[in-house]
């Protein structure tokens, strides 16, 4: 029996609603939840970014927010920075701004990375204060509890919670690993 068939898979597939690094009909996929508070999660960009990069189009990467407030108490607003960014098409902008900035995250600092964006400041406000950025984390978090997210990083490799290492050549082989029935989004 395949390991990763006793392993959680995602509740939530891969969808037109996430931010997707690739093609959302790539054959690969691979959804972290994450934090940008997390030293761990920014400690993952490299070989996220090897990955990207080795598998280009048949790679779909996706982040989705996981923040721990008791990690930080900026990761929610930061998280939330993200998605109101996102709104306008500049989540992945925003997203490696706070990675890159994320040993000084405070409100001021997620403005003024905000401000650095080609973003309508008007809009990414009203969206803050309308909720709509919030609406999208809260989606993330309960997609998160349902999958049985517990720590962060967590990644769902092929729709399967990973369960080995987070460096490059681990998660390439898992990724390629073909699938059996029925495990995972590729199995079905």
């Amino acid at each position: 029996m395949d390991e990763d068939e006793q392993m959680p898979e995602l509740v939530l597939p891969v969808e037109e609603r996430d931010h997707c690094q690739g093609p959302h009909s790539a054959p690969y996929s691979l959804v972290e939840y994450g934090d940008y508070a997390s030293v761990h999660c920014r400690d993952l960009l490299g070989a996220i970014h090897e990955l990207t990069r080795e598998l280009g189009d048949d790679l779909c990467f996706v982040f989705r927010n996981y923040p721990r407030p008791k990690l930080s108490p900026h990761s929610r607003a930061a998280a939330e920075a993200a998605e109101a960014a996102g709104l306008q098409g500049k989540f992945w902008l925003m997203h490696d701004r706070l990675f890159a900035r994320q040993d000084e995250l405070s409100a001021t600092v997620i403005r003024e990375i905000a401000r650095t964006l080609p973003v309508e400041m008007g809009d990414f406000d009203r969206d803050l204060s309308s909720g709509a950025a919030a609406r999208r984390v809260d989606d993330d978090l309960e997609s998160a509890e349902a999958a049985g997210v517990g720590d962060i990083p967590t990644l769902f490799v092929n729709g399967v919670m990973h369960a080995g290492e987070y460096e490059f050549l681990p998660l390439l082989h898992a990724l390629q690993r073909p699938r059996t029935a029925g495990s995972g989004e590729n199995g079905e």
